[in-house]
């Protein structure tokens, strides 16, 4: 289908749709102190799991939907997505219950895994060459406006009564509205000679590498609105300020991503991983200062803005395009896999090797431990061929 200015921007819509799906996915990250204050017998790593614990059932239909896309298209998959998270995201307001809150986030994990598979599949699908570079920065944009949309509003809805942050799900039957409208239906993926669903090693080491960027850069929105100090403690608005900060970050790398790769070449995922290190240490050394705060949330935001469209190119480019959904699929269990075990690593590590898991603790572990990660990160990068162009 020729790509004519109005239907690349129906599929530019559709992307955004898709991002936005993935961005509720970090919905009660500026309320989980007052969830974690309102149920004192849940501990504070199951909270947590909040955010995280959808990543378990989203990594597993993620690696499904390689399989999923030669059954079912991807637009109806992508509207089936939308309806999950609009449904189960306000599910939670019918009762005043933890175990309804947990399994309601982990049935919208079956819709984060599928959007987020299929949202590099649907770029791959319609864009090639640079303009899928830059289809991939409009997407990472678009998951940083999804985030910050979604935080702001989660924690200005919350403000006053924490469960009020569940109506920011509205913005699935939204999603669902404009997916139907704007994203032609091309089908069932179709494989041919040439043109399988198919896997190489490329696409397991950077989906390693997305694993451990998460695992550390997740401890961001797991931790920010109990790590804050002074004034700025327990004040849900201010930690919905900050991660919508961290997500304009990738708003703003997503827009210019093309210009970043073009300088930074092979080192743009080892630069985006020593980025959040930064970030880190300024959230580390400044608890109570709501500027430095602001800077480390650009900084861990101009992390993962950076670092998960690159890592999508990268795996899209290395397979045929009827296997860019299973690439982003295995890539999405990387990342998922991370942000799960997240929690109990870091808090772990913390306890382990500085006696106590509090929440600077925990970013001085994620600090070095991405650090590690950025030179393992920068060895296959500069050490191994570059995936073969699926197009």
């Amino acid at each position: 289908m020729e790509m004519t200015k109005s239907l690349k921007l129906r599929v530019y819509i559709t992307i955004v749709c898709i991002s936005f799906l993935q961005g509720l996915q970090y919905g009660p990250s500026p309320v989980l102190k007052q969830i974690g204050e309102h149920f004192p017998n849940v501990s504070t790593s199951v909270v947590q799991m909040l955010i995280t614990g959808p990543s378990l059932i989203g990594m597993v239909f993620a690696l499904a939907s390689g399989v999923l896309v030669v059954r079912i298209s991807k637009k109806k998959l992508l509207l089936i997505s939308s309806l999950i998270s609009g449904i189960f995201g306000v599910l939670p307001l019918i009762a005043d219950s933890f175990p309804l809150l947990f399994g309601s986030r982990m049935i919208y994990g079956v819709a984060l895994g599928l959007a987020t598979a299929l949202n590099t599949a649907v770029v791959a699908e319609w864009f090639t060459g640079n303009e899928r570079v830059t289809a991939m920065g409009i997407q990472a944009a678009s998951v940083g406006a999804g985030m910050a949309v979604t935080m702001k509003g989660a924690g200005s809805l919350g403000a006053a009564v924490f469960t009020n942050s569940y109506f920011i799900n509205i913005i699935g039957f939204i999603c669902f509205a404009l997916i139907l409208i704007c994203l032609p239906e091309t089908g069932k993926a179709v494989q041919s000679e040439g043109n399988r669903i198919t896997v190489n090693s490329r696409v397991i080491v950077v989906a390693v590498l997305g694993l451990l960027e998460f695992m550390f850069l997740i401890s961001y929105t797991t931790n920010i609105s109990m790590h804050l100090e002074g004034s700025l403690a327990g004040n849900s608005v201010v930690s919905g300020n900050l991660t919508s900060i961290f997500s304009i970050a990738q708003i703003v790398i997503g827009l210019v991503l093309g210009v970043i790769t073009k300088v930074t070449k092979r080192a743009t995922m080892p630069v985006a991983m020593c980025s959040f290190v930064l970030g880190a240490v300024v959230l580390v050394l400044f608890p109570a200062n709501f500027a430095m705060q602001c800077v480390g949330a650009l900084l861990c935001g101009f992390s993962q803005g950076v670092f998960i469209p690159t890592a999508m190119v990268e795996v899209s480019n290395a397979v045929p395009p009827v296997a860019a959904a299973m690439a982003s699929g295995i890539f999405t269990c990387g990342t998922c896999t991370g942000q799960l075990i997240s929690p109990f690593v870091l808090n772990t590590a913390a306890k382990v090797f500085m006696g106590e898991a509090t929440t600077s603790n925990v970013y001085k572990i994620a600090a070095v431990g991405m650090a590690i990660s950025a030179v393992f990160c920068a060895a296959v990068m500069f050490g191994g061929k570059k995936g073969q162009a699926g197009q």
